[in-house]
């Protein structure tokens, strides 16, 4: 058998009914798009009684597509011992869903392992690759891949990446609220806008396009629900080809919609259009595109195996349930399909002792000077690594591991720890306004996120490999960190102003440069074993109170700017997703222009500017002249209507869409305006539009009013007072008063 080869970058890997896998590669040779096969045999056993495991082998015996079946033992890490399996290899992926689904029904009393695996992982896990990985391949003259070898690392920091094509493709306008005209299409070669005629030329339009240009990834807004159903719709109905797949023999795969409760919410994943051999992306339904964009979700899907898709619309536990699974894989260790795990009985006074979450150090409300911020790198993962907390692993005494070999979860975390360290540093070497230094941004707020969740995900109850008793050592551990960092501040003289689970604000007279804070960093350094790391100075802090009782500090609502420029926002109205657009950006400017203020004579005068603003703004609200769209409440219902006894705003909206016709499910999205009289409210995504004398103008100017206060409170204006003022005017404000607040005392 003559072989050839081939070097390039995997883009799409999907199960292929005939041939085992489709793969599809970025030639590194002639930046042509190549589609190769590859039979892929896959394996998953049973555990349990010896004539049950008899009668399993029985029924499988000459089934059609298994092709081997042996008892051997292996490892499960709940059980730290080895256990018997049955072992069954099966042709394909796809062959082994269809017998393990019958099998499950009948063989209820079994216990199942590697059952249910993504393709994309078991993948990794034998071969290396992943998605964006380059490799070089040994093709026969099928098109069948006998061999591969990946040539890098998901944990390169710079990988060599692919000429990728993305094109966006977006309507002119939100499609339910107005009817789209065109649709607006735009790549690195070129922008057009395709008219939506009523003879579907458009249709043969964006099929050239497509032709032509041979995007990768298309990224879309209302991708998933509007654009790409009204595409296929008008194409079937006028019987006019397009192609949105690559794969041509292949129709757009639809994922149907899901809710699920995830960390306090109730979250809804609308319906998902997934397309064969490139990538669609809605940014209307990628559920982190808000942090980290384009390249923070390439940076998912490589680290995670997920594909690119995928990668860009689950959360983020869903890519640290996928590493998790790769690295016992790849010690030949056992994946459960259920996990029966319990959590270990507790009297009432060791549940008191053992779960008590992350230390929380209330902040002292005010204004406050030349503070620095200094902060554990993604402390719980560190803890994790440090203390070797995993469930097939003793407990570590404080910070001390039983075991110096790592187990499989905080083997998992290291090289996307290492990873997401290194990145951070290099981000530094990297002017605040260069877009390499942007792109970092967004991967380490991707690899952010999957170590923030992997601490999450030791408690949870359905995690494949999570154990409560994991969970709150990771708790006990960051807490005692963060106290021995208290320890080692106050020695050194400075005042500790907060803490917050793996954060400490402090000040010390004098001390407005990073070096005045670098001995300090290396003794906590050294007096915790782990690294600690100057987030910044600010110019200027305020920490906000409850703002139901001045008198209670809230630990994680305060902004404030550092010496560099940058602003940062905690816990206040611009931070909501339900805060309307047009109040958020009047608070955020508030703080820009207060931002601008480097003295405290400096500051006072901002404080004087933001107000101005902040009148100005009051005015434009209270003479109509703020668009409608720009006052939408982002509202959420979180169970099904009719269980709501008191209804919400948002749920009084929600009725008024299912009236309409529309169906809402638990965890959507829900806007709406406040309307005077009755109702009190108005769906905004009702076919009808609002008339804008509709609008209840006194609950906009106290929603205002509000986020005004917020950004006025710490330099002594009242909320109260704010909101008389807002509503009244003719009332004097102490806007002089600011100057108190910069005491050395």
């Amino acid at each position: 058998m003559s072989l050839k080869r081939f070097t390039g970058w995997l883009l799409d890997l999907y199960l292929d009914p005939q041939n085992g896998l489709k793969l599809w590669f970025i030639s590194a040779e002639d930046d042509s798009r190549v589609c190769f096969t590859q039979a892929f045999p896959v394996s998953f056993f049973a555990s349990g009684e010896n004539q049950r495991l008899r009668a399993l082998w029985k029924r499988l015996d000459k089934q059609e597509g298994v092709i081997k079946l042996v008892r051997t033992q292996k490892r499960d890490v709940f059980l730290n011992d080895f256990v018997n399996v049955l072992q069954v290899d099966v042709e394909s992926p796809a062959r082994q869903t269809q017998i393990f689904h019958a099998l499950e029904k009948d063989f209820t009393d079994l216990t199942w392992y590697n059952a249910d695996l993504s393709v994309g992982t078991r993948y990794l896990a034998r071969f290396g690759a992943f998605p964006l990985a380059l490799c070089e391949l040994q093709i026969n003259e099928n098109g069948q891949i006998h061999d591969i070898k990946v040539c890098n690392s998901r944990w390169d920091i710079f990988p060599a990446m692919p000429p990728l094509r993305v094109m966006e493709i977006t309507p002119n306008c939100d499609p339910i609220r107005s009817k789209v005209r065109y649709l607006r299409v735009q790549c690195d070669r070129f922008q057009h806008e395709i008219v939506l005629d009523e003879n579907g030329v458009f249709l043969k339009t964006l099929h050239d396009v497509l032709q032509s240009y041979n995007p990768d990834i298309l990224v879309t807004d209302w991708g998933d629900s509007w654009l790409i159903p009204f595409l296929t719709a008008e194409s079937e109905k006028r019987s006019i080809r397009l192609d949105l797949n690559r794969d041509t023999g292949r129709p757009v795969r639809w994922q149907k919609e899901s809710t699920y409760f995830s960390y306090g919410h109730i979250v809804y994943r609308p319906e998902e259009a997934h397309l064969f051999g490139r990538c669609h992306v809605d940014r209307k339904s990628a559920m982190m595109w808000s942090d980290y964009s384009l390249a923070g979700t390439l940076e998912m899907a490589r680290v995670t195996t997920l594909p690119i898709e995928k990668a860009a619309r689950v959360s983020p536990g869903q890519g640290i349930s996928a590493m998790q699974v790769i690295t016992a894989l790849q010690r030949d260790v056992l994946v459960p399909y259920q996990k029966r795990q319990v959590e270990a009985f507790k009297t009432g006074m060791e549940l008191i002792q053992s779960d008590r979450g992350g230390m929380v150090y209330q902040p002292k409300v005010g204004l406050h000077m030349d503070v620095a911020q200094i902060d554990f790198i993604s402390m719980y993962p560190a803890v994790i690594i440090k203390s070797n907390i995993s469930p097939e692993e003793p407990l570590p005494d404080l910070l001390e591991p039983v075991n110096a070999e790592l187990g499989l979860v905080p083997a998992t975390l290291k090289p996307l720890y290492d990873k997401r360290v290194a990145i951070k540093l290099k981000t530094r070497e990297y002017p605040l306004n260069h877009p390499q230094r942007a792109m970092l941004k967004e991967r380490a707020n991707a690899l952010k996120w999957l170590l923030v969740v992997c601490f999450g995900f030791l408690g949870y109850k359905n995690a494949r490999f999570g154990r409560i008793e994991a969970h709150e050592a990771v708790t006990k551990g960051g807490r005692e960190l963060l106290l021995r960092a208290k320890e080692v501040a106050e020695e050194e003289g400075f005042e500790v102003l907060h803490m917050y689970v793996d954060a400490l604000w402090i000040k010390k007279k004098g001390c407005n440069r990073p070096e005045h804070f670098r001995d300090l960093i290396i003794r906590i350094n050294d007096h915790t074993g782990l690294a600690i790391n100057l987030d910044g100075i600010y110019r200027w802090l305020a920490f906000l109170p409850s703002k139901t009782d001045s008198r209670i500090p809230i630990a994680n609502r305060y902004f404030g700017v550092f010496q560099s420029g940058e602003i940062k926002l905690r816990g206040i109205e611009s931070r909501r997703r339900d805060t309307p657009a047009w109040i958020a950006g009047v608070q955020k400017e508030m703080i820009r222009i207060l931002a601008q203020a480097k003295t405290p004579s400096e500051l006072e005068q901002g404080l004087c500017d933001a107000f101005k603003f902040y009148n100005q703004a009051l005015y434009m609200l209270k003479n109509g002249e703020v668009d409608l769209h720009e006052l939408v409440i982002n509202g959420k219902v979180s169970y099904a209507l009719d269980t709501y006894k008191a209804t919400t705003p948002s749920v009084r909206a929600a009725r008024q869409m299912e009236v309409a016709g529309m169906t809402i499910k638990p965890g959507q999205r829900v806007r709406f305006l406040y309307t005077s009289g009755e109702p009190d409210v108005f769906a905004w995504d009702l076919s009808t539009s609002p008339d804008p004398s509709w609008l209840d103008l006194a609950k906009y100017i106290e929603l205002l009013a509000k986020a005004g206060a917020t950004v006025l409170a710490p330099f002594g204006i009242e909320p109260k007072l704010m909101l008389e003022w807002s509503q009244r005017g003719g009332i004097q404000l102490p806007l002089a008063s600011a100057l108190c607040y910069f005491s050395d005392d």
